[in-house]
This record gives C-alpha cells, sequence and structure tokens, in this order.
C-alpha cells in the first residue's frame, strides 16, 4: 500500500543517500552534502515554499519522493512549458525518484504516480490538470507516466535537470476524470 507524508527535515539523511544513489543522480543532479539538502529542500519542508515536498513510503517503508506543486506558482517554470504547450490555468506538475535502487523497475514507479494523481484530485479541487515534462531520455520515467494513464501531448526542449542529458523532453498529461453520474 502506497501512503505518504510531508518530508521533514529529520528525513533530510535518508533523501541525501537517495540522492547520491546512481540511479538518482542520473535524472536528479543534486548537491549531496548535508548543507545542500537543508538549503534546497528545507524552505518546501518549512512550508516557506508552496510546492509540496511528499516522503512516499511502500507497506509503511520509505519508497521515494514526490514533488507536487501549482505551476502558477512557479511563472518561469510556467513560461516554459507554455511555449510549448498549452497550459490551463490551475494545472500541477509532479516530480518523483524511488531512492532504493532495489525497488526499481518493479513497478512501484507507476503506483506511486497513481497514488499521487488519485489524491491530487481530492486535494486539489480546482485543478483541471497534472503536466508533467520528462526527459526524452529517461525511458523508465515516461513509460511509469504511461503506465500511470498519463498521455504525451507534446515534445520540445527544456533546461535539463542534469546537463549530461540533452533539451529534449516529453510532455505528458492527465486531465480531471469526469465524475461519476450520480445514481438517483
Amino acid at each position: 500500500m502506497i501512503t505518504w507524508r510531508r518530508l521533514a527535515q529529520e528525513d533530510f539523511p535518508l533523501l541525501r543517500a537517495w540522492l547520491e544513489q546512481p540511479h538518482v543522480a542520473l535524472w536528479w543532479n543534486h548537491e549531496t552534502s548535508m548543507e545542500a539538502v537543508a538549503r534546497d529542500f528545507g524552505p518546501v519542508a518549512r512550508g516557506e515554499e508552496p510546492s509540496e515536498d511528499l516522503l512516499v513510503f511502500l507497506d509503511g517503508r520509505p519508497l521515494g519522493l514526490v514533488q507536487r506543486s501549482r505551476l502558477a506558482d512557479y511563472p518561469d517554470y510556467l513560461a516554459s512549458l507554455a511555449a510549448i504547450v498549452p497550459v490551463p490555468d490551475g494545472t500541477m506538475t509532479i516530480d518523483y525518484l524511488i531512492g532504493d535502487p532495489g525497488q526499481v523497475g518493479r513497478g512501484h514507479g507507476t503506483a506511486m504516480i497513481r497514488s499521487v494523481l488519485e489524491r491530487t484530485w481530492e486535494e486539489f479541487p480546482d485543478a483541471p490538470c497534472v503536466l508533467v515534462p520528462v526527459s526524452a531520455g529517461n525511458r523508465g520515467s515516461w513509460r511509469a507516466l504511461e503506465k500511470a494513464g498519463m498521455r504525451r501531448v507534446a515534445e520540445g526542449e527544456l533546461e535539463p535537470d542534469n546537463p549530461v542529458h540533452g533539451p529534449a523532453h516529453y510532455l505528458y498529461r492527465i486531465d480531471r476524470p469526469a465524475p461519476s453520474p450520480s445514481v438517483e
């Protein structure tokens, strides 16, 4: 079962260990000193930024991280995406990682993405869709998005998270599900 809670400062050593894993570092490219982790993740953990960093658990054990935010809260990022594809008001975005290399390739990324999408519709009732850019070279990531129900809606060039990757990105989108008809 997938559950999560907001990332807290006491989780930074675990997050640091995950960011140091080669399969994570390849795509996330973060500094991994404790000072850098505190600098980069501290403002969100303290509620000083509008996004969320969610520590994800599988059957009670830490699995990964999901970052979730409204694109409107990050105007420069929104402008980059809007140059490639229309972005409706209220659009959300996510980013994610699985920390333990032993859990990669087992369908947990898809389950994690599905879970956060379901909760996004509940927790953000005005969000019309979720839009996720992913490096074209990160096949595992974009396949997980597809398996979670997202569809590729555009291709374009964006600044890569890791400079070793080119600017080619795919943009994936899922729209809010239509309400179920009520039974009377």
